[in-house]
């Protein structure tokens, strides 16, 4: 077992800039290929900026603090190719979408968007849920505000990300609009043989006053048929998938967002979340983590008005030798904010987890309230945890807290359960099923709260 906590604050860069690198140079070739052959023109001078800066850049190791538990080394080993367009029938997509957003819905496989496969109509009236080319006229103009804009965007990832764009999933809702229907986006990896990278793009703008609950869902088809030899092969697959997330919150506007990475456990996911907060705006953020052989979720909170309100609640679930890492940042630079953050591991056999959370209360936030919490469940002797609450408070005025905990099962629980007739196999999963369900639980879709469950059971069912 392996166990770090550590409350010291760090300035590590995402990345390394130096004169180039080679391995991220033939990323960004591929992901240039997939701009060509799809003949996408628009946003071109924002890809080019973008792809300055990974030509400047280095893939970041070990060496750089905020990846010291993180080794890429096995991504470098790998030549990802552009994903491909490919079509998936319906039947096989259905049983992946949610009855409570049957009709609220956009479907991107391997990063483009399949209108066929996406459904809109019951979203009100004025409430946009497109991709690029479906977008209204009087939205394009707009969209240069906040497409690319966010803080980060130089993070060598995002980057990547942006400077290879084939398309974006764009939710904006008008001021003052409530949509009670959830939106579900949905994006499906089909990677055959040859490993592929993707690069799922999403941007929300969530006007004045305005409020929205947002899923965006992350998975791997397993069924893929193989045109050659004419049957379906079933297993894991190889893949990349570099996805962006950016989120705009303006005035008393809420935001209601659940992620969800359920990727193969052979594949890569990185990802970026970038959320700004107007003054009196609401964001919930539910992010959950299972799959992927090596996922890093970083999650970036900018609060830019007076009185925001932040609730960060995360579940990672690995097992065999997968490695989860979060990364969260929460950047409070007005008073009377409030942030609530709760981050669950549950760690089986040889897996790893890394946790590393830093808010940061500048001098003007006075009147700031903040609490964090990162607990860890550990199955195994071998299992693996990394953690770093992290505070950084120049103003003088505040509530703030933040802690850690590892630990396993407790024998005399499972002891109990047994005196109640409930053997030692059914208690320990009745036990790692209430530690997931407090989160699981937060959900705001009730059909995904019982594929999460059922998720949760499966895997630790001995």
């Amino acid at each position: 077992m392996s166990i770090q906590v550590s409350p010291t604050v760090t300035n590590g860069s995402h990345a390394h800039v130096s004169g180039g690198d080679n391995y991220l140079l033939e990323l960004l070739q591929q992901c240039q290929k997939g701009v060509e052959t799809l003949h996408v023109t628009s946003l071109q001078e924002i890809r080019d900026r973008a792809a300055s800066i990974i030509r400047q850049s280095t893939l970041p190791t070990t060496k750089v603090e905020e990846w010291r538990f993180t080794d890429l080394s096995a991504l470098k080993q790998l030549n990802f190719q552009a994903a491909t367009p490919v079509e998936l029938p319906e039947a096989l997509v259905a049983p992946l979408t949610f009855p409570e957003a049957a009709n609220s819905r956009l479907v991107f496989v391997n990063g483009v968007y399949a209108s066929e496969l996406s459904a809109i109509g019951d979203l009100p009236k004025g409430v946009v849920a497109s991709n690029l080319s479906g977008l209204p006229a009087e939205y394009r103009d707009r969209l240069n505000n906040y497409l690319a804009k966010s803080e980060g965007r130089e993070e060598i990832f995002t980057a990547l990300n942006t400077a290879g764009m084939i398309d974006v999933a764009v939710v904006w809702i008008p001021k003052n609009v409530i949509v009670e229907t959830p939106i579900h986006l949905l994006f499906i990896a089909n990677s055959f043989r040859t490993p592929t990278i993707q690069q799922p793009r999403c941007l929300v703008v969530a006007e004045t006053g305005s409020s929205v609950t947002l899923v965006e869902d992350y998975l791997n088809q397993f069924n893929i048929e193989d045109p050659e030899e004419g049957e379906a092969e079933v297993g894991e697959t190889v893949y990349l998938t570099n996805a962006v997330t950016e989120i705009w919150l303006g005035e008393n506007a809420q935001v209601r967002h659940t992620r969800v990475e359920r990727e193969s456990v052979e594949a890569f996911h990185i990802g970026k979340t970038a959320i700004t907060q107007a003054r009196d705006s609401r964001y919930t953020c539910n992010a959950i983590t299972l799959g992927a052989k090596l996922s890093r979720h970083n999650l970036d909170i900018y609060q830019t008005g007076e009185q925001t309100e932040t609730i960060l609640n995360g579940l990672t679930m690995i097992a065999g030798q997968q490695t989860a890492d979060t990364h969260s940042a929460i950047a409070l630079n007005y008073p009377y904010g409030m942030s609530r953050q709760l981050h669950k591991c549950i760690v089986a056999d040889k897996a790893h987890t890394v946790f590393n959370g830093r808010v940061f209360v500048a001098k003007a936030a006075q009147l700031t309230d903040a609490g964090q919490l990162n607990r860890n469940l550990l199955l195994s002797p071998k299992a693996r945890v990394d953690t770093k609450p992290q505070l950084e408070i120049i103003a003088d005025n505040v509530k703030c807290s933040h802690g850690a905990t590892v630990s396993q099962l407790e024998d005399d629980e499972i002891f109990y359960l047994q005196s109640r007739g409930i053997n030692a196999a059914d208690a320990q999963n009745l036990l790692v099923n209430a530690f997931a369900a407090e989160i699981i639980n937060q959900l705001p879709i009730p059909s995904l709260q019982r594929t999460l469950l059922k998720a949760v059971m499966l895997s630790h069912k001995s």
